[in-house]
């Protein structure tokens, strides 16, 4: 507030505080002035200056002052009692109000006038301003948009008041929506609460909602899935706040809402782990993340930063990636030791020496080629890169003496029908070799498909979505496990925990999502309606892919760690010198650039068979 508003409001109040005595002092005279007592009209004109200036301290010590006109509220109102409060007991120590200044009923009327005063003055500007944006919502009622809120709870009233109070935004808040049974038929911030979960389908014809904000921060995700699964069917846009973070914060506005992300839709909690076990064992060590520019390369690099380790190196051959995680980590932690290099897992030297010359603890092999579709057209690339960058590395960190290795692998590499998943199944077994032959720890870690990573199928959508579709499934059946890009790294890290070598690690990601399914969704909750708005189109799956994917293999078993959500699938038997010899024959193949390579691939891994008939689930 200006120092010329603050002025304002004192000058209001001295008049206000003058008006309301004399006022009560011509009330007690019946409304004429001949009845005033020159007694008390003296009285009067020797007291009020001493009393507003009395009053203006006792309102600066209450801070009546410092509030902002438009947001005045209940907590100012117990400022303004309190004040009052203290002027009462003023008045009768030191005018006594004993009628011998001014009768004793023309003090109290007095009084009483002047709060009704400062309190009017005080929620005047509100009542104006809201008075003023009624007549804008009339005046711009053809481009508003009716919203509905889904929760009444702190953060719903939060948002409520916003949209009241709020100069800036155009849409108008028509009715809320909570479970509680003891809130309905009551009002929030003047808004009717009109029903139950049950009631949001009848609620939105009723009112003619535009739009739906989820502003249950504490929800759980199931119940959060429930209710944005009905909210799909509405046709109107929804968003939802962050988290409930935002309530601990008291960080909750409109501003903060964003669109609901696919990860709400999952139906489970987020994956927690033990990151005090992760802590000990990487603060203070020097660790090595490959392909470190990556979707989870990049996010072990921000998690580990946070143990506090010795030295972070990271490694990729893509400058472009690898330039934007390091400015992130140098802005975010300048006081971290940070090497970025660039280069190639699969040449040879390059990664001797890197490994060599810094002598990390800790490796955290990421690069790798993912897409399943371009690994289909160029085989020999995914083997020179994910099968023998690994078997390089990995013998590195033999060499050298690193603690542990711990190899990012996907659900694709059990019974794999396409190369990509076919080459990782090859890189778990070179994996487990190299544990059975040196003292590094060496273990992969397990997984499914990574929301928001990149070439993932949920920026896909989102950009369908944004350029007007269609939006492109490959099979109406088809099923994926998700998780969040942290959850993977959690799980990454604390793999590395419970390493003890030759393990792969395997995560719990509860029931899988059919893809189709995500997408009308995503399609809802952006406000449009599948078929009609945005067109789904099916292309049909693609070469080497599956509809459904699977996490272990019956053979290996399935084992608990202290996480009940990680599991451990036992090394599987092999003959390490046949497989060593296989490997050679591979490297010569790829290195030759043969048309064969699927078909030698699959002499080595039995499962992976990339002409096997689909499985339809």
């Amino acid at each position: 507030m200006t120092i010329l508003r603050a002025g304002l409001i004192v000058l209001l109040d001295v008049l206000f505080t003058m008006g309301s005595f004399f006022v009560a002092l011509w009330f007690r005279a019946d409304f004429s002035f001949e009845n005033i007592y020159y007694v008390h009209m003296a009285g009067y004109l020797s007291a009020i200056l001493p009393w507003c200036a009395i009053t203006v301290l006792v309102f600066f010590c209450f801070r009546l002052y410092s509030s902002i006109w438009s947001f005045v509220s209940v907590p100012e109102v117990f400022r303004i009692v309190g004040a009052y409060a203290v002027l009462a007991v003023i008045g009768v120590s030191i005018f006594r109000f004993d009628g011998r200044i001014m009768p004793r009923s023309s003090m109290v009327l007095g009084f009483i006038f002047s709060f009704i005063g400062t309190v009017s003055i005080r929620f005047s500007y509100r009542l104006y301003l809201t008075a003023l944006r009624k007549l804008t919502h009339v005046a711009h009622a053809a481009g508003m948009k009716n919203v509905m809120i889904i929760g009444a709870g702190d953060a719903g009233r939060a948002l409520a008041q916003e949209f009241i109070n709020s100069n800036y935004i155009r849409d108008r808040l028509v009715c809320v929506i909570d479970d509680n049974p003891a809130k309905q038929g009551k009002q929030l911030c003047g808004i009717p609460i009109v029903g139950t979960r049950l009631q949001i389908t009848g609620a939105v014809k009723r009112y003619k909602v535009d739009k739906i904000i989820f502003a249950i921060p504490s929800c759980s995700a199931k119940s959060r899935k429930a209710i944005l699964d009905i909210c799909a069917t509405t046709g109107c846009e929804v968003q939802t706040l962050p988290g409930i973070f935002q309530m601990v914060n008291g960080d909750v506005s409109v501003s903060k809402l964003r669109q609901v992300d696919p990860q709400d839709l999952l139906g489970r909690d987020p994956i927690q782990v033990n990151m005090d076990e992760i802590m000990n064992y990487v603060s203070g060590k020097v660790v090595l993340v490959t392909g470190g520019g990556g979707s989870i390369g990049s996010e072990l690099c921000r998690q580990i930063v946070r143990a506090n380790p010795k030295q972070l190196i990271i490694f990729d051959i893509y400058e472009n990636s690898a330039y934007d995680i390091q400015m992130e980590l140098r802005r975010t932690h300048p006081e971290l030791n940070l090497t970025v290099l660039i280069g190639s897992v699969r040449n040879t030297k390059r990664v001797e020496y890197v490994v060599g010359h810094y002598r990390p603890d800790l490796i955290f092999h990421a690069a790798a080629h993912k897409h399943v579709p371009l690994m289909e057209d160029s085989p020999n690339e995914a083997i020179k890169n994910n099968v023998f960058g690994t078997y390089k590395m990995a013998q590195a960190a033999a060499k050298y003496g690193v603690r542990r290795f711990v190899l990012i692998s996907t659900d694709k590499a059990v019974n794999p029908t396409n190369i990509m998943g076919a080459s990782k199944r090859l890189c778990e077994m070179v994996v487990q070799m190299m544990n059975r032959e040196s003292a590094t720890e060496f273990v992969a870690v397990r997984f499914g498909n990574v929301l928001g990573s990149n070439g993932s199928v949920i920026p896909l959508f989102k950009k369908q979505i944004e350029a007007g579709g269609p939006v492109t499934v490959t099979d109406p059946n088809i099923i994926r496990y998700f998780m969040t890009i942290p959850e993977a790294v959690s799980l990454v890290l604390q793999a590395g925990y419970y390493a003890k070598g030759g393990e792969i690690f395997v995560l719990d990601m509860g029931e899988p999502v059919k893809i189709d399914s995500m997408a009308r969704n995503m399609i809802r909750l952006s406000g449009y309606e599948p078929d009609v708005d945005i067109k789904i189109e099916y292309t049909g799956l693609r070469p080497g892919e599956k509809l459904y994917e699977e996490l272990l293999m019956k053979e290996e078993g399935m084992q608990e760690t202290a996480n009940k959500l990680i599991h451990i699938g036992k090394p599987i038997e092999m003959d390490d010198e046949e497989f060593k010899v296989h490997l050679k024959a591979l490297d010569e193949a790829c290195k030759a650039e043969t048309e064969d390579m699927k078909e030698i691939v699959a002499k080595i891994v039995p499962t992976y068979h990339p002409q096997g008939e689909l499985v339809k689930v």
